[in-house]
């Protein structure tokens, strides 16, 4: 079985250019963790949005899923929507009954801080239940795309460096 649902994998262009979609659905694995991240970071460079931050949003919760949030055999997945300057990041899992906590991690853990990261690189994040058995974690970011460059030939051109 790929990591990637084909199926079940979808990028709707809508006709309001402030409404973006993305949804994929990847197998509960290390693997499918990591490429969630990849997925997510392409679309966004498409959408000519900033990624860093949301692609560390979406590595956190994608690797939540599949470590905590694994069950043998089931899938999760990822959706990415954009409205009105806004970035909401969604990761679907089976494991309803174990909603993350976010907790303080000892010193010397090796793990443990990944709600942090969410936590502070998000401007808000939750959990929705169900339908039984699964769970969703967002998280939603302010985004705003790149100033567009100015047209060749215009007076910013003819400025020199520096000034």
């Amino acid at each position: 079985m790929s990591d990637v649902n084909q199926e079940n994998a979808a990028s709707t262009a809508e006709t309001d250019p402030d409404i973006r979609h993305f949804r994929v659905q990847l197998s509960s694995t290390p693997r499918g963790a990591r490429l969630a991240r990849l997925l997510a970071d392409e679309q966004l460079r498409r959408w000519g949005l900033p990624s860093e931050a949301a692609c560390h949003v979406v590595a956190e919760l994608a690797a939540n899923a599949a470590t905590h949030g694994r069950v043998a055999g089931r899938d999760f997945r990822v959706t990415l929507t954009v409205l009105r300057g806004t970035l909401r990041i969604e990761v679907t899992d089976t494991r309803g009954e174990r909603p993350p906590e976010l907790t303080k991690a000892a010193p010397d853990a090796e793990s443990g801080r990944g709600l942090l990261l969410v936590d502070a690189l998000a401007d808000r994040w939750g959990t929705t239940e169900g339908p039984f058995p699964r769970k969703t974690v967002w998280a939603e970011l302010r985004v705003t795309p790149p100033d567009p460059a100015p047209p060749r030939g215009s007076a910013a051109d003819d400025l020199p460096c520096g000034t």
